[in-house]
C-alpha cells in the first residue's frame, strides 16, 4: 500500500520523524508531502523542509518527499496515493484530523489512517517548538541536532 504522511513540519519535530518512521516499517511504499501554504508565515521554505527530513531518515526506493500547494486529495491523486497516514496527539488533534478524513473522503473516496503519538512526543507540536524558539526557549529535547542547527541559524 502506498501511503501519504502530509504535513507543514515547520519545523519537523521528533513525534513528526516517529510518525514518518513507524509508517517506512508498516507501509510498502511511503510519500511524505509537505504543504507549502505561504499564509502560515513558514519559518522554513519547503525545500529546506524537505532537507530536513532528509537528513533524519533513511531514504530509499519506497520513500519520496515532495513540497507540494494546492489540495490534499488532489496532489494524492497525481501521485496514486491509497490512504493517508495522520499522527494525532490529543483528542485535539483528532477532532480537527477526524473533520479533515471526512472531508478527504467525501472528495476523492481517500481512508484517512490515524497513528496516536507516543507518550513521550504528545505534546509537542511544530507551532510549539517554534514559540518556546523564538522566546529564547531550549528546544534540543524536541527537534533533532540538524533541525536544531538550522533553527539557530535562522
Amino acid at each position: 500500500m502506498k501511503v501519504l504522511i502530509p504535513g507543514s513540519f515547520d519545523p519537523p519535530t521528533f513525534g513528526h520523524l516517529d510518525v514518518i518512521h513507524r509508517s517506512i516499517n508498516t507501509f510498502n511504499e511511503v510519500l511524505i508531502g509537505i504543504i507549502s501554504n505561504p499564509s502560515k508565515d513558514p519559518m522554513f521554505d519547503g525545500e529546506t523542509r524537505k532537507l530536513m527530513i532528509e537528513e533524519n531518515i533513511e531514504l530509499s526506493s519506497t520513500i519520496e518527499i515532495k513540497v507540494f500547494e494546492g489540495l490534499l486529495v488532489d496532489f494524492a491523486r497525481e501521485n496514486n496515493i491509497e490512504a493517508i497516514v495522520k499522527g494525532v496527539r490529543a483528542m485535539t488533534d483528532f477532532d480537527y484530523e477526524f473533520q479533515m478524513a471526512q472531508v478527504n473522503k467525501e472528495l476523492d473516496g481517500l481512508e484517512t489512517l490515524f497513528v496516536p503519538a507516543k507518550p513521550e512526543y504528545g505534546y509537542v507540536s511544530s507551532s510549539l517548538v517554534k514559540e518556546i524558539f523564538r522566546l529564547g526557549g531550549d528546544v534540543a529535547s524536541f527537534v533533532p541536532s540538524s533541525v536544531l542547527e538550522r533553527l539557530n541559524n535562522e
